[in-house]
This record gives C-alpha cells, sequence and structure tokens, in this order.
C-alpha cells in the first residue's frame, strides 16, 4: 500500500527555520558590526578616561582628559577647521555631483551616459594618499600645472599650500574630486526612478528647464539628496588623508582636522587618553549632526 502523504510543517516550526537561517545569514554582519565598530567604540569611552602611554600601566584620569582637550586651542581649531570643510566640501560636492547626473540623465547616447558615469566614479576606487601626493605637485605655486594653465588666462601664481585660504581650498577641492563620484552615482539612481509621466505632465502644465527641476525634481529626489547628504557629511567629518598629505595641517593650523590631531595625539604623541577623548567628542558631533538632518528631513524630504 502507498504511504501516507508526509504531514505539512507546523507553522510554528517553519517560522523558527525562517528566523535560525535569517539569523545565520546575518551573523557574519552582525559580528563585524561588534568587532569592528561597537567594541572599539566603548573601548576608546573607557580609554579617554585613562592616563596611557603604551608603556606605562593605565591610569585612571576621570574627566581630566577632556578638561585638557576643551582647553587646548589646537583642538578646538581643529575643530572650527573641520566644520568649515565639511559646510564648504559637503555643499560643493553636492553640487557638482547634482549637476552632472541632471547633464547625464539628458539627451545623450547609451554608451557615452556610460563612460561618463564610469570616469566619474574612478576616482573614488583610488588611495586618497596616492591622489594627494600628485595633487600636492598640481598645485605647486613655482612649478603647478594649476598655476600654469591659470597662468595661460592672466592670473598671477597662487599660492595654494602656503596660505591659509589657498591650502583650505586645495583641501576641498581635492577631497570633492575624488569623492562626488559617489553622490553622482546616487543621484543618476534616483532620477532614473522618477517616472517620467511626471516629467511629461509638468511640461504640459508649462514647465520647463530650471522651473521643472526646481519644482519637480528635487522634491522627488529629496530623500536620494538625503542620503547623499548623510553620507558626506559622515565622510567630511572625518577627512584625514588630503589635508595630512597636502599641507601637514597647515600653514599653520589652518587646514588641520579633528582626525589628524587623533592621530598626532595617540600616535606621534603616545597619548592615547587625550586622543580617545577627542575621538569620543566626535564621535558625538557625528551622531548630533546626522540626528539633526534626520529631524529636519520630515519637512524637506517628500517620499512618493
Amino acid at each position: 500500500p502507498a504511504a501516507p502523504p508526509a504531514a505539512a510543517p507546523r507553522p510554528a516550526a517553519r517560522d523558527r527555520g525562517t528566523r535560525l537561517l535569517a539569523t545565520l545569514f546575518l551573523a557574519p554582519t552582525i559580528v563585524g558590526i561588534v568587532v569592528f565598530t561597537v567594541v572599539p567604540i566603548i573601548g576608546s569611552v573607557v580609554l579617554s578616561l585613562f592616563h596611557w602611554n603604551v608603556i606605562d600601566d593605565p591610569s585612571f584620569a576621570g574627566a581630566a582628559n577632556y578638561r585638557e582637550v576643551f582647553s587646548d586651542s589646537t583642538v578646538l581649531v581643529s575643530f572650527r577647521n573641520t566644520l568649515v570643510f565639511m559646510v564648504l566640501a559637503v555643499a560643493l560636492q553636492l553640487l557638482i555631483a547634482l549637476a552632472l547626473a541632471l547633464a547625464v540623465n539628458g539627451r545623450m547616447p547609451l554608451w557615452l551616459r556610460s563612460v561618463f558615469r564610469s570616469a566619474f566614479f574612478f576616482p573614488l576606487v583610488l588611495s586618497a594618499a596616492s591622489i594627494s601626493v600628485v595633487m600636492k605637485y598640481l598645485f605647486n605655486q613655482d612649478f603647478g600645472v594649476v598655476n600654469w594653465l591659470l597662468g595661460l588666462v592672466g592670473v598671477a601664481p597662487v599660492p595654494w599650500l602656503t596660505s591659509e585660504n589657498g591650502a583650505m581650498a586645495a583641501v576641498i577641492l581635492v577631497y570633492v574630486w575624488q569623492q562626488f563620484g559617489f553622490s553622482f552615482l546616487l543621484f543618476v539612481g534616483g532620477l532614473n526612478n522618477i517616472p517620467k509621466e511626471i516629467h511629461e505632465a509638468a511640461s504640459l502644465d508649462g514647465a520647463t528647464g530650471l522651473r521643472k527641476h526646481l519644482s519637480v525634481t528635487l522634491p522627488l529626489l529629496s530623500p536620494t539628496l538625503l542620503v547623499a547628504s548623510v553620507v558626506g557629511i559622515i565622510n567630511a567629518l572625518q577627512v584625514f588623508e588630503q589635508p595630512y598629505v597636502l599641507t601637514n595641517g597647515g600653514p599653520g593650523d589652518s587646514t588641520r582636522t579633528v582626525v589628524m590631531v587623533i592621530y598626532e595625539t595617540a600616535f606621534e604623541q603616545l597619548r592615547f587618553g587625550p586622543a580617545s577623548a577627542v575621538g569620543v567628542l566626535l564621535f558625538v558631533l557625528i551622531m548630533a549632526v546626522t540626528a539633526l538632518q534626520f529631524r529636519l528631513s520630515r519637512r524637506f524630504v517628500h517620499y512618493q
């Protein structure tokens, strides 16, 4: 006689199996986040309460490291420089990326669109340190290509790396040149997700050119703008390679950033307690700015 059909698995057992499978797939990511993010953050907070130079045993310092940080003019200047850099670099990065995305998304052959996408994204996969070494020669006041090109149109040599404003401008330009490709790809994807019918309806209503982009494209692209701005600000607040290689924080402290101070305090001066305190303050700043962005997004971000 034929064997009776097997009983179907009970819903509870099937749910447990699904949860177990999901846990197994998520486990590597969760372990990575815990080991490489959560544990270092907790370690930095704990270490910021101690004096430690690697050689001697750590000694409890309480809030002394934080008092030292807030009284250190170099640290305060580095926070100011980082905030100025963040505002200018992110604004320029988003503006360039959005303008290029709108241009590439227009009437253009598919092969040419692919070429531009690859070309704009390519600098992002290169080492920031190697790019900065090359750019240091390009921005040299005496024999740099940038000043040579400016001289062709009658502009006097600019002290890019030896003046306060010039050094900050050079660091921002190099950073934006490398980073805008990520925002560019985000905007291209966001523009492709906007239904063509909406633009066609706007055209029938008489909206053209800039008016169409301001009234239709930007509101529909606002979720992508939020993501690009959040990622851009987090990355800009942690800038290190460009100012370190291009100017070493100079002239003076005009381009010294917070991460540079952390590196110098920890690995050059072996003062890991104050360095960790600066790192904790930077982490709080990043979290506060990100929270403010999401708070403001309730007014300015429109989901379809």
